[in-house]
């Protein structure tokens, strides 16, 4: 049985609990139990995005809509495939667990894009990858 100074360590322990641990979880993947905001009806589109829209001039309207952005201060899926939209030349880069959109992003999640829309964004030139053979 424990003691009246063991019992008095866990109520303590509770008290600053959040002090020692203020991010406590993040950057674990909680799999799909876990909040995937890129997946939610409600995400952003580069169709929604008026700016983005202009510079995406020679994709169609159904494919703009095809394109999630992250909304800001959504966590990056550790180990996942993104591209931020705002670079002028998009480049993939995987996630860490600490990486979360900004509002100086425009984040779009590899995983839920057409395989040939994202290469198109990516800039590959190849017919075949493409869908034009």
């Amino acid at each position: 049985m424990p003691d009246k100074a063991t019992e008095f360590q866990g109520v303590e322990r509770e008290a600053w609990e959040q002090d020692l641990n203020p991010n406590l979880g993040s950057g674990q993947n909680a799999g799909m139990a876990g909040p995937h905001p890129e997946k939610d009806e409600g995400l952003r589109t580069a169709y929604d995005l008026k700016p983005l829209h202009r510079r995406l001039q020679q994709y169609t309207d159904d494919e703009l809509k095809g394109i999630p952005i992250l909304n800001p201060h959504t966590r990056l899926e550790q180990g996942a495939t993104y591209i931020d939209l705002r670079d002028d030349n998009p480049q993939e880069f995987t996630a860490r667990g600490y990486m979360e959109a900004s509002d100086g992003n425009w984040f779009v999640p590899k995983s839920e894009v057409d395989y040939q829309l994202w290469n198109r964004l990516i800039g590959v030139q190849n017919p075949e990858r493409l869908g034009r053979e």
